[in-house]
């Protein structure tokens, strides 16, 4: 396992890869050493290292995304090794999920065939290795609010991402007061 960090406008990324594809991104940290600490803990025996063309190309797009450009990154090939089978379906559905487009968490258990599974469509999405590139921000509460997103920044990211991409209309979370 390789992997490699950079600046994006939102802070620094991480992106690890092995020879069956991509296996997992950092979401933007404003700390770069939380970064490095984080995707170490996260990949054990992952060296530093220049990334190939095709990481080259993932990178480029997840810096243009988080830029303000709209970015599908479909053509990213993942390494699903040790993937549970459920989870594995649940981020290729939400890989369909187009830039400026949102399905709810109801949406793919449906799609899935899995009907009354939101709750464990959310806890899969919750674990995605992947976020940006398996677009887990597109997916949204059954009331439009945003649900959680687990990555650096939690729903603010999220919200952020949705913006870049142009979705408007999405429900502010309730206040407690």
């Amino acid at each position: 396992m390789e992997y490699s960090l950079f600046q994006t406008a939102s802070g620094t990324c991480g992106v690890v890869w092995g020879e069956q594809g991509l296996k997992g991104v950092h979401l933007p940290d404003a700390n770069p050493a939380r970064t490095r600490t984080s995707v170490a803990r996260r990949f054990p025996g992952a060296v530093l290292a220049e990334p190939p063309a095709d990481v080259r190309r993932c990178i480029d797009g997840i810096v243009a995304l988080l830029r303000g450009e709209k970015r599908d990154l479909r053509e990213i090939v993942l390494d699903f090794d040790g993937v549970p089978a459920f989870n594995r379906r649940v981020y290729e559905l939400a890989r369909t999920i187009g830039p400026g487009a949102t399905l709810t968490y109801g949406d793919i258990a449906l799609r899935l065939g899995s009907p009354g599974t939101a709750r464990a469509v959310g806890q899969a999405l919750g674990q995605n290795p992947w976020p940006i590139v398996v677009p887990c921000h597109r997916v949204l509460a059954a009331d439009g609010r945003m649900g959680g997103f687990s990555a650096p920044g939690g729903v603010a990211t999220k919200r952020r991402m949705l913006e870049i991409e142009g979705v408007d209309g999405v429900r502010p979370e309730p206040t407690l007061f």
